[in-house]
């Protein structure tokens, strides 16, 4: 560790410094973060480009050996939360330049559940993948996801359950959404333990996704899916 202490982030040429800083998400060291994106700052690097080419990227790595069971949650936590110590000075700077994200996503824990760990890892790697992301919280009633979709406008609605006594919440959201005929506004993702993908099959989700990192693959597919069809139809 002392070796990486005494590491000169500021001697490092921009190739180097970008590899240095995933390795440094990978090991969730929020403070290296926060200085590697300074310096490519003030190296004149757009945030954009910090974004995509430092933080996005590794975030995907994260990402992958976390889907591959490499990584573990709490490795990923840490991994997620050195990203925000970077987006803290990022989100500012591209809201300045109008920066467009991948996309954008209301998540929330359905009503009579309480458990958010799953539902929070999903959050913080869609927005290491590049998504704006509203979180809802815990116990989410049909209403306030309602009020989200019509207030941030999102591409997807994802939605987490941990009990089995409340995954049947999940229907009653996409089937008011059916009944005022706004489902096929949005992409509805689903996910948490006791899910399957016949369950998100049966309930009329777009996707079932067992985890934080395939939830982050599947959104930004989807989205992108999406938008060619709407280009097509254009």
């Amino acid at each position: 560790m002392s070796d990486e202490e005494e590491l000169d982030l500021s001697a490092l040429n921009d190739e180097e410094l970008v590899e240095q800083m995933h390795d440094d998400l990978y090991d969730g060291l929020a403070d290296e973060i926060t200085t590697g994106t300074n310096i490519l700052l003030g190296r004149d690097w757009s945030a954009t480009r910090v974004l995509e080419e430092a933080l996005v990227e590794g975030m995907r790595i994260v990402g992958i050996d976390f889907r591959d069971g490499i990584l573990f949650v709490p490795e990923v936590l840490l991994a997620a939360n050195a990203m925000k110590a970077g987006m803290k000075i990022l989100r500012p700077l591209l809201a300045e330049t109008g920066a467009e994200t991948i996309g954008k996503i209301v998540i929330g824990t359905v009503k009579g559940d309480i458990h958010d760990i799953g539902k929070n890892l999903v959050g913080m790697m869609l927005e290491g993948a590049g998504f704006e992301v509203i979180d809802l919280g815990i116990n989410t009633d049909v209403d306030q996801f309602f009020e989200a979709l019509e207030e941030h406008k999102p591409d997807i609605l994802g939605m987490s359950a941990l009990l089995t006594t409340t995954m049947p919440y999940m229907k009653v959201v996409i089937d008011k959404m059916k009944e005022t005929g706004i489902r096929d506004d949005y992409i509805v993702l689903v996910g948490g333990a006791p899910l399957n993908e016949e369950f998100g099959k049966a309930i009329g989700a777009d996707a079932y996704c067992r985890d934080a990192a395939v939830a982050s693959e599947t959104a930004k597919k989807l989205v992108l899916e999406r938008r060619i069809l709407l280009a097509e139809d254009a």
